[in-house]
């Protein structure tokens, strides 16, 4: 085995690590709010919604590095390259769609905040009226 291989199970490895983790805690966090009941359960959830997206999207982002490699340097097939594609879409997807359930907006949309401020982001300068 070669070191791009163990760097590709490395990041295999590490993304379902930080995924179940982040589930685990998330989950045990979740309940000790509820069992101390210091704020209300909307905010409880909230956070933890915040906290489990947040894993899933790290964990998320580690496998297609951990794809990117294997494809790349250890098996480049043109199939693999397809298979590859298929993947970053479902995956980019499905990161969207977890900044979409966790924030209320799109990825490249401001934040509530900043559109009361006028307030822009570094991406996403303020626009000329």
């Amino acid at each position: 085995m070669n070191w791009i291989e163990i760097a590709y199970y490395f990041l295999e490895y590490l993304a379902v690590a930080i995924i179940v983790g982040m589930s685990g805690y998330s989950t045990i966090r979740f309940f000790s709010h509820i069992v101390t009941k210091k704020s209300s359960p909307e905010e409880y959830f909230r956070e933890y919604k915040h906290t489990l997206g947040s894993g899933l999207l790290l964990g998320l982002e580690i496998l297609v590095a951990a794809d990117v490699i294997r494809t790349v340097a250890m098996e480049p097939t043109i199939q693999n390259i397809a298979s590859l594609a298929v993947l970053v879409v479902i995956r980019t997807f499905l990161s969207w769609a977890l900044v979409v359930e966790m924030e209320g907006r799109w990825p490249w949309q401001k934040k509530h905040s900043d559109a009361k401020s006028g307030g822009g982001s570094i991406n996403q300068p303020n626009s000329m009226p």
